[in-house]
């Protein structure tokens, strides 16, 4: 059975740093597609990184490179996402989700290509 659990979300002041995790079960990281989302209030879910199975390739959406680092870690079968510098604008709920299937890169951000997801954790970046 494939799970997926995030943690690490809070409240972070604008500049600071937050390392999010989500532990996976059920499948190994080198077998699957894992990608981190978020959904902000009033706002579509949208693609944050990606990390692909087959090559360890990894995407961001514009908004968060430099800032924004996405990790895994085989032996805990955990993958990460470190937030700095983060903005007011970072505020939502961030999720993984993961895939058998490694979609096309331009297709990496979109929720219709994972079948399996977390429950989400909440990050507000707040003064």
């Amino acid at each position: 059975q494939v799970q997926l659990v995030e943690s690490g979300g809070g409240l972070v002041q604008p500049g600071g740093s937050l390392r999010l995790s989500c532990v996976v079960s059920g499948f190994t990281l080198d077998s699957h597609a894992v990608a981190w989302f978020r959904q902000a209030p009033g706002k579509e879910r949208e693609g944050v990184a990606c990390i692909y199975s087959s090559d360890g390739s990894i995407y961001y959406r514009d908004s968060v490179k430099g800032r924004f680092t996405a990790s895994r870690d085989f032996a805990k079968s955990t993958v990460y996402l470190q937030l700095n510098r983060v903005k007011p604008e970072d505020t939502a709920v961030y999720y993984c989700a993961a895939d058998v299937i490694v979609p096309p890169e331009r297709y990496w951000g979109s929720v219709g290509q994972y079948k399996y997801w977390g429950q989400g954790t909440q990050v507000t970046v707040s003064p």
